[in-house]
């Protein structure tokens, strides 16, 4: 075999790993994913997704039963805020008779 071809084998396989390796140093230096965790990311983001989507649906609906306490709160103190004192004083005066 002639030398040059086994030359430029060797300096193709290590111009790619010395590339590669490049690569990865200046993805981890500036804080991206090396191929590996991106594969790792891709598998355990399919089985996280659900349980994600399960928890935020959760999130919203109690979310959703508090803004609705909220406003039924915010409704009695804007009757409070915008009735007369007479009238309010009457419904106290009931609500303690009965």
């Amino acid at each position: 075999m002639d030398p040059r071809i086994v030359f430029l084998i060797v300096a193709v396989t290590l111009i790619g790993s010395v590339t590669w390796l490049i690569n990865n140093w200046l993805r981890i230096k500036h804080g991206y994913p090396t191929d590996e965790e991106l594969a790792l990311m891709a598998v355990r983001s399919d089985r996280d997704g659900d349980e994600r989507v399960r928890a935020l649906t959760d999130e919203n609906l109690a979310l959703k039963g508090q803004v609705a306490r909220l406003e039924e709160r915010m409704a009695v103190l804007e009757r409070i805020a915008t009735d007369p004192a007479e009238r309010t004083a009457r419904e106290i005066e009931q609500l303690r008779q009965n």
